[in-house]
Formats: C-alpha cells, sequence, structure tokens
C-alpha cells in the first residue's frame, strides 16, 4: 500500500460567494423541469476554479452550474 501526503499549495481550497441570479432549473431529456436548490441570496461554497467569471457594468460575476456548489451554508430565509 502505498500513500503520500498532498501539499497545501496543491490542495483546492472552496471559495464563498452569495447566489445573485438563477435560472428556472434543469430540463431533463424527456422535458422535465428539476428545480433549483439554490436560492438568490444564499451564502455558497464552491471550486476554486468552478464557472465562468464574466463582468457586467463593470461589476465581475462567476457563472456556474449547481453542480459546482459544494453546500449552501446560510440560506437567506425565503422559500
Amino acid at each position: 500500500m502505498y500513500t503520500s501526503k498532498i501539499p497545501p499549495t496543491a490542495k483546492e481550497t472552496p471559495q464563498q460567494g452569495e447566489v445573485v441570479a438563477v435560472g428556472k432549473g434543469k430540463l431533463t431529456e424527456d422535458g422535465k423541469l428539476i428545480p433549483l436548490q439554490v436560492k438568490v441570496g444564499d451564502q455558497v461554497l464552491f471550486g476554486k476554479y468552478a464557472g465562468t467569471e464574466v463582468t457586467i457594468d463593470g461589476e465581475e460575476y462567476l457563472i456556474m452550474r449547481e453542480s459546482d456548489i459544494y453546500a449552501i451554508i446560510n440560506t437567506n430565509g425565503q422559500s
């Protein structure tokens, strides 16, 4: 058996952000809509290299799939 430690510089550290917009959900192949679990205002953790960076009206945003989100750490309190 072989084991090794991953050096701290090689580990991916999660990033944190606030959800500012969401889509309607994901369509399955048979046309059913699967609603998203995240909501506007949720605080989330995601991978360092997740999503695509875009700038809109001078503001930087990260567009990502819900599957790129590791965890919702604080919900916005709305249902």
